[in-house]
């Protein structure tokens, strides 16, 4: 199985942790980026976070907070944080509250420590297993630690041996929510197989939960499943147990690591985390130098092919029937980054690191002819320390100079060095290799050189003295010590198969051929596997670390402090540096500003600041690592005390006569005190009748079942506990509502309102009075309505809104704090009544020398007292008397005042009456002179008669004209400038209308009509057009000008009579012979000739043509004389001969130019078209100047519509605009003003 890639790097510097908190309190999380102001996003359970009330979302720079409130047990999920491509996971853990039952089993007491045995043989002790770190980073928290009994001892000693492993299979069992059996960590030997099981329980799960293998922190073996790696996973229905299974076979060195089983089901998850360690073969086979150095040429040939290094890999320890194929190293380091090489060096035992990185680097050149050499220097060579080595290159020209360098310097021959020739052979023989001869070597031939790398091996490191199995206690200096063949040789050093660098706890020294692996001060996180390896071999030795003896030197003792004072349990261990964890009624206690904890030395201390009711209870400590604990209680004692904050300083209690009082008064006080009730001298018993004193462990009582006047008092209550006495004094008020209020008087009556009085109740209920309701009823019914919904607060009223002429009654009711009375006795009944409303529109109708005639409408209210008459009154102006004209009242809208003296100007006003009296006047507004006015006549032609008025023949005329003028006008009717016939027409005039009535109209009564309006000599005139028409007649001849094959033209000639209206079109008809069925063929025809076409071969047709008005068809129709046959056989078109018809025509102007108005600033344009061929040629002028390229001009022309565009024109652009048309038969032209205006 291939190691993982390498992790990119995190984008988080600092990652979220953990959390344990309490149900209702906060939890916050803290993030923080590489770079500022990074987008960061929350997951909870794989989904978005979005900030609410439940979830505070903070981001400051490269800080960024999740703040959980109010936190509940579903809360209890996983979390994350994502920023680009990093994820970082960690978990909310939810603590129940005291008293609610908890999901784990309870701890068995442990029992008493048994006598120590004879020492035996140190077993290999399995590695300790840290923190478990999750794939995000955080570690899980500690469950909590089952409480201990021990023996009632004060001097207690305890090895510590096995106690951390039970507390971490207890804090286990705690924290699993899902396994039922975990995977346990495991060794197994290179080559051989091994198996992890994790079983899942299903009573409570209702479909398969989901489970994944990890190695490290993040690979998924699920993708690396083949022929060395198996999962399987089956159901057994019986035990409803899930069983998932992870297989490795055949393993190798390089699958030893930790490993992950995570299940989840819905918000569920569980992981555990193990460890694989893989073993070695215990022989160590030596590697032969010169097999390692075989060349990919034949045999028998030293110095054919490429040099091998594939023997160079250390040997593993494989069984003879493996079949399995050796890892490829070169793959290996071409996908590896240049950093891990010297580790896959070691690793594989690699010597020659540079000369295979080199040999890597040249494996893809591809070799050049040379013309100097026949043979060249291979790429690189190997011999061993104290060998010799021969270089042979073979000439193609053996006169040529050649000359042997090493690393660039020229080498002189020498003992070391010797130079041979045999034919076109030239050889360097090294002799006595050294680790100094390690070097590029050159040959140069002429102009040419070839180069080549010799690689020096030296022979593997051997360890020579093992390391030895150690027991060690926790706090001592460790020394693993081993031997090597080599001085100053490289090792490396690992615990549980993981390699281990300089540190502070561990540190690694070297004299000569011993190595050492030094651990300052052990603990038991030290306990494990330690190994050396060589690149010949490797050594392993188990370490384990136990626990020194623990003695209690000064036990926990049990305190009694008061409330707010400063509690301190305090402890004394043999051990400094041993510390502790504090546990209150079982739950972990953690440290705070109420709660300090402090380990100073050998003494452990818990002090509480300000000491209260919620920190009594059983306090432990229990030591880290030993199966230990020490206990004392811790109580509090508190004086009584009676809480009255809720009340006013001189506490006063009010309550309803009749509703019941509980009156209860928070009590403070540990223990509980005696609680005494009391009314004047005379104690109130826990258990009696109607009033009675209840006791409670919080706070007491007082109940009044149904409070009555004698309540009311003084009441004392006393408080007693072994700390202290307290008192207070409390009032009791018993309130009532009040007497109903004396029946009210009514005052005065008006048309719908009224005024009544009343005085107050005899007894306002011992509470002051907020106020009055007032309601009302008819007499006859027996509902009272109420009046003011806000109370009234004086004692008089007005009632309004009533209906004149039907008796009332009214009563009052009297409100205070507590409520509303009985109701008064009612009033004495009253009718309400009222004048009416003034008349309105009061208008002159008429004035003449002596005279004026008045109108006017009824009042708009009348009321119930109805309307007797009117009276009406004048006065002369610049006198202040009025005078009443009628000495009767008038029930009539007008009147005329006679009698009244000519050229004065009167005042009028006119009155209503009733019953209740005289109504508001209402007068004119400006004086009235006493002269006849003559008015000039005025006609008032409504607007449909201001064109044609149209009428069909039989229906009735009837128009009615309005004019004004005074005295009355003279009215004229002429038809046509002669008189009216007066039996065919009638007329009626009024003083400011005539009507024009005609019963039946005929077509002899169209024509014009001139209204005359005369007074004295002044007149008005106006003519009404009366077109009156009927039905046309039908066309005069209709004939069949051609038949040719399908088709019939046909010709017609207008009717005789149009029906004094203009034809609007015609309707052609057409029948077959046989059976003079008639068919419209064409309808709203406008043109006098048409074609049919489409008719039936064979058959014979005649043709009928209807004309058409506004008044519709023609009664009759014009047939055809003749008839049409569509010949069967034979037929033959005979096209007619057609004159070419002459289309050239002179310029004429179909739609001339019209005078326009223009703003200054906006555009305007002219508008004309033209007809003309061939096209005539259009010339713009103004003031007959020709208008030619000036830019605030712009001429179209297009299918003859011609447009001049003026761009803003100003006043400077009016006049004269005239437009011409051209061609070779004449030319045409039209004209028009424009006036350009400045916009106001």
């Amino acid at each position: 199985m291939p190691e993982p890639a390498k992790k990119a790097a995190s984008a988080f510097i600092k990652k979220p942790k953990a959390l344990e908190v309490s149900v209702g309190s906060a939890a916050e999380y803290v993030a923080e980026t590489g770079k500022a102001d990074a987008k960061v996003k929350w997951q909870r359970d794989g989904k978005d976070i979005q900030a609410s009330d439940k979830y505070v979302i903070k981001s400051e720079g490269v800080q960024h907070t999740l703040i959980v409130n109010n936190v509940v047990k579903e809360d209890e999920v996983v979390y994350a944080v994502i920023s680009g491509t990093s994820k970082v996971k960690f978990e909310l853990k939810v603590k129940q509250e005291e008293g609610k039952e908890t999901t784990g089993n309870p701890a068995e007491p442990a029992k008493p420590a048994e006598p120590a045995k004879p020492a035996e043989p140190a077993k290999p002790a399995e590695p300790a297993k840290p923190a478990e770190q999750k794939e995000d980073g955080s570690a899980n928290s500690a469950a909590e630690i089952p409480t201990l009994q021990l023996p009632n001892d004060s001097q207690v000693w305890s090895c510590g041996e096995a106690a951390t492993e039970e507390l971490a299979k207890l804090d286990d069992s705690n924290r699993s929510t899902l396994f039922v059996e975990k995977p346990q960590s495991g060794t197994v030997t290179v080559g051989e197989d091994i198996t992890f099981v994790a079983k899942i329980e299903a009573k409570d799960l209702l479909r398969k939960p989901n489970a994944k293998w990890f190695k490290g922190k993040w690979l998924d073996l699920a993708s690396k499943a083949g022929k060395h790696l198996q999962l399987k996973e089956s159901f057994d229905r019986i035990t409803r147990i899930h069983t998932f299974e992870m297989q490795i076979i055949k393993a190798k060195e390089n699958y030893a690591g930790n490993y992950r089983c995570e299940v989840t089901w819905k918000d569920k998850f569980d992981s555990c985390i193990f460890d694989l360690e893989v073993i070695e073969a215990p022989e160590v086979q030596q590697i032969d130098i010169r097999a390692a150095f075989k060349r990919s040429g034949g045999e028998g040939q030293d110095d054919a092919g490429e040099l091998d290094f594939s023997g160079l890999l250390k040997r593993r320890a494989m069984k003879e029937e493996s079949t399995e194929p050796e890892i490829d190293v070169w793959e290996l380091l071409k996908n590896a980054q240049p950093n891990e090489y010297e580790k896959i060096a070691f690793e594989y035992g690699i010597t020659d690191l540079r000369g295979l990185l080199k040999r890597l680097k040249r494996i893809k050149r591809e070799e050049k002819k040379s013309a100097a050499f026949a043979k060249i220097l291979e790429p690189g060579y190997q011999v061993e320390k104290g060998e010799k080595i021969k270089f042979v290159v073979d000439l193609a020209d053996p006169t040529v100079e050649l000359k042997w360098y090493r690393n660039g310097q020229e080498i002189r021959p020498s003992p070391k060095y010797i130079f041979e020739h045999k034919g076109t052979l030239r050889m360097l023989t090294i002799k006595n290799c050294t680790m100094a001869d390690d070097a590029a070597y050159q040959v140069k031939a002429g102009d040419e050189k070839c180069t080549t790398e010799l690689f020096v091996k030296e022979p593997p490191i051997l360890i020579t003295r093992q390391l030895e199995d150690r027991n060690e206690l926790v706090g001592e200096r460790v020394e693993l010590e081993c031997e090597v063949s080599e001085d100053d040789a490289q090792v490396k050093w690992y615990k549980n198969g993981i390699e281990l660098g300089a540190s502070p706890k561990h540190r690694f020294r070297t004299e000569g051929k011993k190595h050492w692996l030094i651990i300052p001060e052990a603990s038991k996180a030290d306990s494990g596997t330690y190994s050396v390896k060589t690149t010949g071999g490797q050594s392993t030795a188990v370490m384990k670390v136990d626990m020194k003896p623990l003695k209690i030197t000064q036990d926990l003792t049990d305190q009694v402090v008061r409330a707010g004072q400063q509690a301190v349990l305090e402890c004394e261990l043999s051990e400094a540096s041993v510390g502790g964890k504090w546990y209150k009624n079982g739950q972990l206690i953690y440290p705070g500003e109420h709660v300090k904890i402090t380990h100073r030395k050998n003494v452990h201390k818990l002090v509480v600041e300000k000491m209260t009711l919620e920190d009594d209870g059983d306090y432990t400590f229990i030591p880290d690592g030993y199966s230990m604990q020490l206990g004392a209680k811790l109580r509090m004692i508190d004086a009584p005390k009676i809480h009255l904050d809720h009340l006013a300083k001189t506490p006063e209690i009010v309550v309803v006569a009749g509703n019941k009082l509980r009156l209860d008064v928070p009590i403070t006080g540990e223990p509980m005190p005696r609680i005494v009730w009391m009314k004047g001298e005379k104690a109130i018993m826990d258990t009696g009748g109607r009033v009675r004193a209840e006791s409670f462990p919080d706070h007491t009582s007082l109940v009044i079942e149904t409070a009555e006047k004698d309540d009311s008092g003084q009441y004392k209550i006393v408080v007693q506990n072994e700390a202290g006495e307290d008192s207070a004094q409390l009032k009791i008020k018993v309130v009532d509502i009040p007497d109903a209020p004396a029946p009210p008087i009514v005052t005065e009556v008006g048309g719908d309102w009224c005024s009544m009085t009343w005085n107050p109740p005899n007894y306002d209920g011992s509470s002051p009075i907020l106020g009055y309701v007032i309601e009302r009823k008819k007499k006859q019914s027996s509902r009272w309505m109420r009046l003011n919904f806000d109370l009234c607060k004086e004692m008089t009223f007005e009632p309004k809104n009533m209906i004149e002429g039907i008796p009332y009654e009214v009563r009052v009711f009297a409100v205070n704090a507590i409520g509303m009375s009985k109701p008064s006795e009612p009033s004495k009944a009253f009718v309400p009544l009222a004048p009416t409303s003034e008349p309105t529109l009061l208008a002159c109708d008429g004035v003449t020398d002596t005279s004026v005639s008045l109108k006017w409408r009824p009042p708009e209210r009348i009321g119930a007292a109805g309307l007797d008459g009117y009276r009406i009154e004048y006065c002369l102006e610049g006198t202040n008397e009025w005078i009443q004209s009628n000495t009767e009242l008038t029930d009539k809208t007008k009147y005329t005042i006679n009698g009244l003296p000519t050229g004065e100007k009167i005042y009028v006003r006119v009155k209503a009456v009733n019953v209740a009296g005289e109504s508001a006047p209402i007068c004119m507004t400006t004086a009235i002179l006493i002269k006849e006015v003559v008015v000039p006549p005025k006609i008032r032609l409504p607007r449909q008669l201001k064109q044609t008025y149209i009428r069909k023949v039989g229906e009735s005329l009837n128009l009615m004209i309005p004019f004004q003028g005074k005295p009355r006008p003279k009215v004229i009717w002429t038809k046509d400038g002669e008189p009216l016939d007066s039996n065919t027409v009638n007329i009626r005039n009024t003083d400011t209308d005539t009507v024009l009535f005609i019963r039946k109209t005929e077509r002899k009564h169209s024509g014009n009509y001139e209204l005359t309006v005369q007074v004295d000599k002044i007149q008005d005139k106006a003519t009404i057009v009366i077109q009156i028409v009927e039905k046309p007649g039908p066309p005069m001849v209709v004939k069949i000008v051609e038949v040719w094959d399908t088709n019939v033209a046909l010709e017609w000639s207008l009717p005789k009579d149009n029906g004094n209206a203009a034809i609007t079109g015609y309707t052609i008809q057409k029948a077959d012979k046989k059976t003079m069925d008639w068919f419209t063929v064409i309808e709203h025809y406008h043109r006098t000739n048409c074609v049919i076409s489409d008719l039936i071969i064979g058959n014979e047709y005649y043709f009928r043509v209807y004309s058409e008005n506004m008044c519709g068809l023609s009664d009759d129709g014009t047939v055809t004389k003749n008839s049409a046959l569509i010949q069967k056989e034979g037929l033959a078109l005979k096209p007619p001969k057609y004159n070419d018809f002459d289309f050239q025509e002179v310029p004429k102007f179909t739609h001339p130019l019209i005078n326009t108005v223009a703003v200054a600033g906006y555009n305007a344009t002219l508008n004309c078209s033209v007809r003309g061929n061939p096209k005539p040629t259009i010339c713009w002028m103004k003031n007959r100047m020709i208008i030619d390229k000036d830019p605030r001009y712009r001429m179209f022309s297009n299918q003859g519509v011609c447009t001049l565009e003026i761009r803003k024109p100003s006043p400077y652009d009016g006049g004269l605009y005239s437009c011409k048309a051209v061609n070779a038969l004449g030319e045409d032209e039209v004209e028009c003003k424009m006036e350009v205006k400045v916009a106001q």
